[in-house]
Formats: C-alpha cells, structure tokens, sequence
C-alpha cells in the first residue's frame, strides 16, 4: 500500500516520526516533489484566495500527490502539542478543508488526530484509528510508533546540535554520531533567522533564503535548533502566553535573540496571511525597540520576487556590519 505524504507544513518537523512509522507498517511512502511553480499555482487554483500561502502550497502538494497512484494520502489533523497551547485552527480544521475543496481527496484521505503534551507525539494512541483503514493489529501500531519516537528523538537531537533541519534528516537516515562541520573562523555577522520550519526550510517559498546567508558567509540559529525549555523558559515572565504553540516557540526564540549579544540582529519570514503572525512580529518589534538589536520582518507571498527579498537581506546584512564595526 502507498501512503503519499505532502511535503509541506509540519513535514519539515515531524517526517522523521511520520516515515518511520509508515516503513515499520510495511507501506510504502511515497513525498511529494520540492515544492515548485506548479505547485503553487495548482495549489492557488484549489484554494480560497483568503487562506494563507503555506495551506495553498500544502493544497498544491495533495494534488501533485493525487497523480502519483497512491493508495492514501496522509493529512492528520493537528491538535496540540503543549497543555492547554493549541495549532492554528487551519492545522486542525486541514483534514475537513482538504477533504472537501479537493476533488478526489474523499476516498483518499488517511486521518488521525494527534494531540500531545510536548512535541513528542510517538502516543500510539494517537494513530489506533490508522490500524482499520490499513489493515494492520493494534500491536502493529504500538510497536511502529514506538520505532518512529526513536527516530524522531535521534533528529531532533541533530537538529539541537545546531543542524538545519535538512542537515538533521540526512544525518538521521545515516544514523551518524556526528556534527554539522562549522568553518573555524567564525563568521562576521550571526543572524537569528525566525519562521516556522515550512516557512524556513521550503527553498521555493523563502527564495533559498539560507544558502544566501551562506553565501554571504553569515551565521545563523533558528527556533528549532534550540531546546523547548529553553523556549518555554523565555515565556515565563508574560501575563498571557498566545494561543498557539509553533508562534510561542518562535517569540521565546525571538525573545531570546533579542536579549543578548547572541546575534547581531533578527530576521523573521513570514507568510501573507497568517493570522497568528500578526500577532508575534509586532510583539518582536517591540522586543527590538526596547533592547536595540535590528529586526527585519520579510513577508513572502506566492508573488514574492527573488530579487527584492535577496536585496532586502544584503542590505539588512550590510547595515548589521557598519554597524558593529562602528560599536
């Protein structure tokens, strides 16, 4: 049996557990492409134009998958991963919005709801509802996520070592006791580089955002390379948390960067349209205000050029320089 998995949104954070988990079920994954021009536009096409561009893209990932001969394709809907913190109602309404506005998705749509107290999300019970659809015991279904909890630990523990997520999952599939080599002189100008992982790590949408820093021969720390107690701990001193767990991630990781000497300055991506966004990079802004570290918010939509973003980041690099070689 063919399991299709879109790559995009949480791919970036939870394929580890969701490969793994599959492989040890004997089905056969089978990831969508990088995400591409025609991706986008079939996934544009499918969608209200209202809803944000990372929903449009995973819509445009389930029809490229749709073409493919798979049996399933996988939508799960998030619930929580943090007590009494929740996703985006998108992520937990994804199952029924993708379900109804995709034609063909009705008899496709392999679902589970998976809610957690921490990122850990290996509960087997989470996925008992899979065992019918696919044919497998429940004894299957605890021993599969029991294996993909481990393979997700081991990802995790390289991405924490400073790894981009890409860099954690080859490592991961090599099953190497190893660190990402770092060039010995450290670079000139270190950038926190804030965004959800779909935001961050699809190269289409961010315009390969991280190979230009690179290139640039700047460094960068992104939320996910930091340990969840760290970014818990960030929170501790707010009256009110926000709602929604993946933003109260990148505000402690923001907060973080904005309070030290860590990073020279901040860079947060986000997509047009998304509502819990609104939120967390005015309160950035004001962290920036108040400690003095630059902030820059670049905001990508499916019509952002290449251009403009890469020349918005030179000079946003160039400013950081002149302005440490002056300080």
């Amino acid at each position: 049996m063919k399991i299709g998995i879109p790559k995009a949104l949480l791919y970036y954070y939870y394929i580890p557990f969701w490969q793994t988990f599959f492989a040890e079920l004997n089905m056969e994954v089978v990831i969508s492409d990088e995400t591409n021009k025609s991706i986008i536009n079939q996934g544009i096409k499918e969608s209200v134009s209202e809803i944000c561009v990372p929903i449009k893209i995973f819509v445009g990932h389930t029809l490229a998958l749709l073409q493919k001969g798979i049996d399933y394709i996988f939508v799960p809907r998030m619930v929580s991963v943090s007590e009494n913190e929740y996703f985006c109602p998108k992520f937990m309404g994804l199952p029924d919005m993708i379900k109804h506005s995709v034609a063909g998705m009705e008899e496709k749509m392999l679902t589970c709801h998976i809610s957690s107290t921490n990122d850990d999300i290996s509960d087997y019970r989470n996925y008992l509802s899979l065992a019918e659809p696919l044919g497998v015991t429940e004894e299957q279904i605890i021993n599969a996520a029991k294996k993909a909890g481990e393979d997700w630990q081991v990802f995790r523990m390289y991405n924490k070592m400073g790894n981009t997520i890409p860099e954690a999952l080859e490592l991961t599939s090599n099953y190497q006791v190893n660190k990402r080599m770092i060039n010995n002189q450290p670079a000139a100008i270190k950038i926190g580089l804030l965004g959800y992982v779909y935001n961050v790590y699809d190269n289409f949408v961010n315009m390969d955002v991280i190979n230009k820093l690179r290139e640039l021969q700047v460094d960068f720390i992104t939320f996910d390379m930091l340990d969840e107690a760290e970014l818990t701990n960030q929170l501790k001193n707010m009256d009110k948390k926000l709602f929604w767990t993946f933003s109260n991630k990148l505000l402690g990781a923001g907060y973080r960067f904005l309070s030290n000497d860590e990073v020279d300055g901040v860079i947060h991506i986000t997509a047009f349209g998304c509502g819990p966004d609104a939120f967390l990079s005015r309160l950035l802004e004001f962290k920036s205000d108040e400690t003095g570290i630059p902030f820059m918010l670049i905001r990508v939509d499916e019509h952002t050029g290449e251009n403009h973003l890469l020349t918005r980041i030179e000079a946003f690099i160039d400013m950081l320089k002149r302005k440490k070689a002056v300080s």
